[in-house]
Order: structure tokens, then C-alpha cells, then sequence
């Protein structure tokens, strides 16, 4: 079945290349709200929806063009080194970029022809200028990523990690810059100018990726001339059949859940306007709230499982090639287990502290504490059904993924259309109706993997231990904050310590409970040193 000892350095341990994604994915939040809260202190809620508008309709045409593909290329590049065949993985890189690049054209071609168009299909004209700028960033992207399809079919997330954090920079400073320069000229072209620094940031993630694969050509010489020759290789019209059959299920997926995107943004402006109870400029504010301060919120913490989900599917496909099972079963229950170790408290401790955080990052427009309490709970939802896609893809199992999203999208819809009416509930019915959205996704896709892989989940440790430490976490940091702004009536200090601590408390509470894994955290960074720790005091499994 191949070479072996070539193939080991391409089987690390997919959690150490998840904590390299994760790292990335840090920084990055990170750096992204650095440059959203003078973003959204300069343009204000209204602006954040013209901007969320052309941003999320640039989002679909990229997922439409390459979303699917870095997932799919790695699938198919995995399995071939795994079987030796690395001749084969270098086509399926060749083919891939050919590919990548007319579909990227494409989607640029119709998002610059075809914005003013596209704005009003929304419902959001203001967001022209929007899709104008990011018009070309389509193409970047889908270039981009088969460079890091293809890394991460060598099973090395350096090179992406590296690059999303290059590109996060450039971004950051050029969105607010161009903001800064064109707000002067009005709110659409101030929202516009956020949006150009997210096409200079791609080129500067693309360019760097670009040097790392030549820089790195060398390093796999020595592996590809070791290429086994008792194979056939691929043609290249076989190759690309093969990767748009792998690729489109993930896209489409993907696409289905960034349409519940563009339904929240076509259902909030529409059904608000139906309640009579709002302004358009008032609509647009709300959608700010939701899209700039809800959204950007909860996805710092579904990054790390995004991490995980991408460093998994390759490698669990690996081990499908070389029909290694029980390396499947341990992959699967530990990512599993780790997703909610990260998302279970994040969504609790969100939710608890909710306000306090909003006011912290957003002194002038603080609104929107409730939208974010009642939508936290989202975080888990989101992030289970990111790292049972990426597993059931990693097993072949591609279509299902897509047809569970498109499934909780259909319940999303009808909510929509009732909630948002509401002038008491407006704007949460669109987080309300997410929940629910994700909620079935991710109950679909856990029947899906069981019936597909046979195991046993352990629901203790996956859901009930961080479940429980997380509640107890989210009553101490909630009394926290309220007892030391009583003492010490600065939110930003009192906001601060009660994270600090509701991370201690997590932590406590969760090895009393005995709810880390000694092989969970053998893999981490550091890990031999914690499970030392921990066996000290007898609180790990």
C-alpha cells in the first residue's frame, strides 16, 4: 500500500497541525477585531450593514468558485501519498490550479458586471460600491486555495497558517485606512473602502503561499523521485471529474449555510420594513448589530473548530486509503471532544457577559448585548456541525454534509418570516432562526457519522463534562463582573478580570470533573508537562 517510511512524515498528528490552524485562526480574529472596532467606530452600525451586505455577497461567489476546493484537493492529495502515488498528487495540484482559475474568473466577471444588480437582488443598493472593490478578490482566493489544498495534502498547515495571518495584516491596516480616506465622501464609499483591504490582504496571502511552495519544492524531491511506478496515472480530464465529484457536495454545503447569510440579510431588511416599526436606516443599524458585532463575535471561537476540521478531513481520509479503522475511531472521538471543550464554555461565557463585552469593544455604539446573549448558544451548534463535515468528508461521506445544511436552512426560513416581524423581537429572530438552523444540521450529521462509522460517542466527556463546567464557569464570571463593578464601576477592568477568571474556573471545574483525556492532551503542545500536572493531583483519565 506504499512506501511507509516515505509516508510517515506526511501521517503528523492531526491536532498539532489543527493547533497550528488554530493559532492562526487566533490571530486572525484577533486581528480582525482590531480593525473592526474602529471600523464600526467609524462607520457605525449603519455602515456595518452596507459593508455585511457586499461582504457576504462576495462570500457566496467565493464559495461558489473555491470554497470546496483546499478541502477537496487536500482529500485527494492525502490519499495519494498515502498509497505512493505522488506523481498522481502532482497532477491533481496542476489540474486543480487550471481549474481554480476559470472558476475564480468567472465569479470576479459576474460580481463587477454585475453588482448594482446583485445589490438590489438583496435589497442593500448601497452595497454597489461594496462588490465592486471585493470583484476581483474572487480570483485571488480561488488561486489561493489550491496552494493550500495542496499543503495540507502534504499534511503541513504552515504554510496556510502563515499565510492567513499575512493576509489578516494587510487587510486590517487597509480597510481601516481606506475607510478613514473615503468616509469623507459618504457612508457607501467609507463601507466600500473596508472592503478594498480585503482584496489587498488576499494578494499578500497568495503572493506568500506562492513563495513558500518554492522555497519548499526542494524539501520534496526526495520523497517524489521515490515515486512507486506500478500504477497508472490519472489522465487529467479523469482528475478534474474526480475532483469536482468531491468538490461540489463541499460547496454546496458550504454555499447552503452562506445563504442563510444572504436570507438573513434579504428577510431583515424586507421584514422589518413589513413590521412598519422600522426605518431603512434603522434596518440597515440592526444589521450592523447583527453582522458586525453578533457574527464577528462568534466566530473567533468556531475558528479553532474550522482548525480542526480542516486538519482532520486529510487525515482521516489517509487512514480510509490504508483502511486503518481504529486510527479513524480515535481521530473522530477526539476531535469531537475537543471541538466542545473549546466551543461549550466560549458560548456560555459569551452569552453570561454579553453587554459588558460589547460596551468594551464598541464604547460608541454598544448596542446589541441582547442579540449576542440570546445568539451565543450558536457557537456550539456551529462549530459540532464544522467538525462532523469535515469528518464525514474525510470518510467519502461528502453529499451528506450538504443535504443536512440544506435541511436546517429550510427550517431557518419560515422563522425568519415570522420572528423578524415582530417589532419586540426583531433582529433576534435571525439569531433565533440560526440556532435552530444549525442545531438540526449538526443533530443530522451526528445520526449520519454513527450509522456511517458505527462508534459509540462517548457523550460524557464530548457534552456533559464541559456542559457542566462551562454553567458553573458562566454563574461565577457573571457574579464576578457584577460584584466588582459594584466595588470598582469600570467596565473595562471588571469586563477583563471576569474573563480571566471564568477561564481559570473552566478549567478547575473540568479537571475535578476529570474531563480531560490524557491522549487529548498528550497531543498539545506542552502536553507531557499537563498530563504531568494533572497526574499529580490524580485528574485525568
Amino acid at each position: 500500500m506504499g512506501n511507509n517510511n516515505t509516508n510517515k512524515r506526511f501521517r503528523g498528528s492531526f491536532v498539532k497541525q489543527a493547533v497550528i490552524l488554530a493559532a492562526a485562526g487566533i490571530i486572525v480574529r484577533i486581528l480582525g477585531f482590531a480593525y473592526r472596532v474602529p471600523l464600526t467606530n467609524m462607520i457605525g452600525d449603519e455602515g456595518n450593514g452596507i459593508y455585511s451586505a457586499g461582504y457576504y455577497i462576495y462570500t457566496f461567489f467565493l464559495i461558489l468558485s473555491s470554497s470546496g476546493l483546499p478541502a477537496a484537493i487536500s482529500k485527494m492529495i492525502s490519499e495519494k501519498m498515502a498509497l505512493g502515488e505522488f506523481e498522481n498528487a502532482k497532477r491533481i495540484f496542476r489540474v486543480s490550479l487550471f481549474v481554480a482559475g476559470l472558476l475564480g474568473l468567472a465569479g470576479t466577471a459576474i460580481m463587477f458586471f454585475g453588482a448594482q444588480r446583485l445589490a438590489e437582488l438583496v435589497s442593500s443598493p448601497r452595497s454597489t460600491y461594496c462588490l465592486i472593490s471585493l470583484a476581483p478578490t474572487v480570483f485571488i482566493c480561488a488561486v489561493m486555495s489550491v496552494y493550500r489544498g495542496w499543503f495540507q495534502g502534504l499534511n503541513t498547515t504552515v504554510p496556510t497558517a502563515v499565510s492567513q495571518v499575512v493576509e489578516q495584516v494587510f487587510n486590517a491596516f487597509f480597510s481601516v485606512y481606506l475607510a478613514w480616506l473615503l468616509i469623507g465622501a459618504g457612508l457607501e464609499l467609507g463601507a466600500a473602502g473596508g472592503t478594498m483591504g480585503t482584496g489587498i490582504g488576499a494578494f499578500a496571502g497568495l503572493v506568500t503561499i506562492m513563495i513558500y511552495f518554492m522555497a519548499t519544492k526542494k524539501n520534496y524531491s526526495g520523497v517524489f523521485s521515490s515515486d512507486r511506478r506500478d500504477y497508472t496515472c490519472e489522465s487529467r480530464k479523469s482528475i478534474a471529474i474526480r475532483l469536482f465529484k468531491t468538490a461540489v457536495p463541499i460547496i454546496t454545503g458550504t454555499a447552503i449555510f452562506s445563504m442563510t447569510n444572504l436570507i438573513d440579510m434579504k428577510m431583515v431588511m424586507s421584514r422589518l420594513a413589513a413590521s412598519g416599526a422600522f426605518s431603512p436606516e434603522q434596518a440597515d443599524a440592526l444589521y450592523g448589530q447583527l453582522t458586525g458585532k453578533y457574527v464577528t463575535l462568534t466566530t473567533l471561537p468556531v475558528s479553532i473548530s474550522t482548525a480542526l476540521s480542516t486538519a482532520v478531513l486529510p487525515n482521516i481520509a489517509a487512514s480510509i486509503a490504508i483502511k486503518d479503522k481504529a486510527a479513524v475511531r480515535s481521530k473522530v472521538n477526539t476531535s469531537l471532544r475537543l471541538t466542545m471543550i473549546i466551543s461549550i464554555p466560549a458560548a456560555i461565557g459569551m452569552g453570561a457577559l454579553a453587554s459588558p463585552i460589547l460596551k468594551l469593544l464598541f464604547p460608541r455604539f454598544p448596542e446589541g448585548g441582547g442579540l449576542l446573549a440570546i445568539g451565543a448558544i450558536s457557537i456550539i451548534f456551529l462549530a459540532l456541525s464544522q467538525i462532523e463535515t469535515g469528518i464525514l468528508q474525510g470518510i467519502g461521506k461528502v453529499q451528506i454534509p450538504a443535504l443536512n445544511a440544506l435541511a436546517g436552512a429550510l427550517c431557518k426560513i419560515p422563522l425568519n418570516f415570522v420572528l423578524i416581524s415582530i417589532p419586540a423581537i426583531n433582529v433576534k429572530g435571525a439569531v433565533i432562526s440560526t440556532i435552530v438552523c444549525y442545531a438540526v444540521a449538526a443533530v443530522l450529521n451526528m445520526g449520519a457519522l454513527r450509522k456511517a462509522t458505527g462508534i459509540k460517542f462517548d457523550f460524557g466527556s464530548i457534552l456533559f463534562k464541559p456542559l457542566a463546567a462551562s454553567l458553573i464557569m458562566g454563574v461565577c464570571c457573571l457574579g464576578i463582573y457584577k460584584g466588582l463593578y459594584i466595588i470598582l464601576p469600570f467596565n473595562s477592568v471588571c469586563t477583563v478580570i471576569a474573563i480571566l477568571a471564568a477561564v481559570i474556573v473552566f478549567v478547575v471545574a473540568m479537571a475535578l470533573m476529570r474531563g480531560f483525556k490524557r491522549e487529548d492532551m498528550a497531543l498539545l503542545p506542552m502536553g507531557g508537562k499537563i498530563v504531568s500536572a494533572l497526574e499529580k493531583f490524580n485528574l485525568i483519565d
